[in-house]
């Protein structure tokens, strides 16, 4: 009797413990908002719409912009960098948070950056598979190390706000975005959306964690023909269905921003979709954070219309300052933008930040600036590598190589090149061709690996026919956005390999030498006729910086574990509908199905 007395009591204890810390996290919140509205209520309208302004560091006037239009956030973007080191970024991002804090109200900038596959704005971070290899994985515990990892390197180089984890779902490989996502499984990106989120943000206010942004919401990896931009002609049904779920997850974990999508949706831009931006998003999934514009997005889709259908800060950018404040202006002052819409868009971004402590504590941490690159980062980002590769075929074994392998020749540009083998977004928007400072080729890894000869030939000219085998390495050149876009009129990309690539295969199977194919891509390409005249054929999808991670795996050093994040294609017939090959369409056969892959 005594000892059910004693637990009743703990229990009652636990109840009292769990009740308090529920009143103690509503009182917190409470407090913040009263914070929000006292400082809300203190803002002129000019202020309030340059809270909803977002510029780029380095324009002109940029500095000048800050103080007398009371800029909210800053973008960096390709262009020149605040220096060559990170406390040069920090520098250059502490001087201009310092005249953010000089104005009236002192409210702090928040600083922004792409950082999708690691901080791979700054030549010296770690670089990460892009996000279809993190698919490829299936590891969620992986992804959030990596976005903790991100979210270090980012706050090291004065950044507190990514615009990263990307959550589209694609249906066609033309779409030259498909690597930025995760797969075209809608239950494997929630899965890897959670991990993302959480790994990004931690729990905001700590200095080595940053504000995430779910994107593009919504429909962007759905247009019809796999156009960047496109119309998005899915029902209401198959939107819910197919695409809402993992940005219901990344609000559940508290995104703190979502980008609107350049698509539209029954000819509406998404931009100004205030059915899905507002009644959706803000109001049937309660989020509370920021929705931000994509580029250019007041000039390109409807101005005040997309600050009416919910759009909070807008990217006001290459020339569109003016428009922007004076437009908005405008339209409070003729009454076709309420009060109560701008109130909304300044507290959630007010909200923001406070969440993440920039009043307390707005610069950056320098102790942070040498963990950039580190071992401990790269290890993890090989690890990443390693579990991203898909092995498709290995005829008779001819994986893992032996190490002691007396001659193997590497084959193409891809293999010694860290800028090739981690695609777009990589130091550049569009990507670079050349190596960058910290990264390990794929050629690197092998020569460091082999006790055998190794040699190099790049073009396939040299005629090493007497190698006892040859890695060639093939694939796509870096690209972002609509310029990866198959078919577009301003690329030359196609769905299967180029001919100097089909070139570089051929020259060594003719010959007899067996061939291990490494496909770098950022999508499944159609090279069914290359997997049947090679000896081993391997998806390496886009590996980052470390390249050392590909010849891990071929010398048995680790054994392949990725899976197909998406359906692989068996010839270009299959893309003469909307959709590529996916899972959601049972009358286009795959060469390989979703989730295939060997092992040794």
């Amino acid at each position: 009797m005594k000892s059910r007395n004693i637990i009743y009591i703990i229990c009652c204890f636990s109840l009292i413990g769990i009740i308090a810390n529920g009143k103690m996290k509503k009182s917190k919140e409470a407090q913040l908002e009263q914070k929000v509205d006292s400082l809300l209520k203190l803002m002129t309208l000019e202020e309030k719409i340059g809270q909803m302004s977002q510029i780029r560091h380095f324009e002109e006037a940029a500095d000048e912009h800050i103080t007398s239009k009371f800029i909210g956030s800053v973008i960096h973007t390709q262009g020149p960098n605040p220096g060559k080191t990170a406390l040069d970024w920090q520098k250059r991002f502490i001087e201009l948070q310092k005249k953010a804090l000089s104005t009236r109200l002192g409210i702090p900038l928040l600083f922004a950056v792409d950082a999708v596959h690691g901080q791979n704005t700054f030549e010296g971070a770690t670089i990460f598979p892009h996000n279809i290899g993190l698919g490829a994985t299936g590891n969620e515990k992986l992804v959030e190390e990596i976005a903790k990892i991100t979210a270090i390197e980012s706050q090291a180089t004065g950044f507190n706000w990514v615009f990263s984890p990307c959550i589209a779902i694609p249906f066609n490989e033309k779409w030259g975005r498909v690597y930025e996502a995760f797969s075209e499984s809608t239950e494997l990106t929630e899965k890897l959306t959670k991990a993302a989120v959480k790994g990004l943000q931690g729990n905001l206010a700590d200095a080595a964690t940053v504000m995430a942004t779910a994107k593009h919401f919504i429909g962007d990896g759905a247009t019809d023909y796999g156009v960047e931009g496109g119309e998005t002609s899915l029902t209401s049904l198959e939107i819910k269905e197919r695409l809402l779920a993992p940005y219901k997850v990344a609000v559940k974990e508290n995104v703190g921003a979502v980008m609107a999508s350049f698509n539209t949706i029954s000819g509406i831009s998404m931009h100004a979709h205030k059915a899905l931006i507002s009644d959706t998003l803000k109001g049937g999934m309660n989020f509370d954070g920021i929705v931000v514009s994509d580029w250019k997005a007041y000039s390109r889709f409807g101005e005040n219309d997309i600050v009416n259908a919910g759009i909070d800060v807008i990217m006001a950018v290459d020339g569109d300052l003016e428009l922007f404040q004076n437009g908005l202006k405008e339209g409070v002052k003729n009454n076709s933008v309420s009060m109560f819409r701008i109130d909304d868009a300044v507290r959630r971004i007010l909200r923001q930040k406070f969440r993440l402590g920039l009043f307390e504590n707005p610069f950056p941490d320098t102790t942070l600036v040498a963990k950039i690159g580190s071992k401990e980062h790269r290890n993890i980002a090989k690890q990443a590598v390693r579990e991203s590769l898909v092995l498709l075929k290995n005829k008779n074994a001819i994986l893992p190589l032996s190490k002691e392998t007396k001659k193997i020749v590497v084959v193409g540009e891809h293999a010694n090149s860290s800028g090739l083998q981690s695609g777009g977004w990589t130091i550049n928007w569009q990507g670079t061709h050349k190596s960058y400072k910290g990264a390990t080729t794929i050629l690197n890894g092998i020569k460091k690996l082999a006790k055998g000869t190794v040699v190099y030939d790049k073009d396939a000219t040299q005629n090493h026919f007497d190698a006892d085998v040859a890695v060639i390495v093939v694939g796509e050149n870096p690209y972002a956005e609509f310029f990866g876009d198959i078919g577009h009129e301003s690329n030359i990309l196609q769905l299967t390999l180029t001919e100097a690539h089909q070139k570089y295969l051929k020259t060594y199977q003719e010959k007899g030498v067996k061939t291990i194919v490494v496909l770098v891509s950022g999508r499944p390409l159609v090279v069914t006729k290359q997997i049947q005249k090679s000896d081993a054929f391997i998806a390496a999808w886009l590996v980052g910086s470390e390249g050392k991670g590909v010849a891990e795996v071929l010398f048995g050093e680790s054994n392949f574990s990725g899976k197909l994040p998406h359906s692989w294609p068996k010839s270009v017939e299959d893309f003469k509908g909307k959709y590529g090959p996916n899972f959601w369409d049972d009358s286009i056969k795959p060469l390989y199905p979703i989730g295939y892959g060997l092992k040794y």
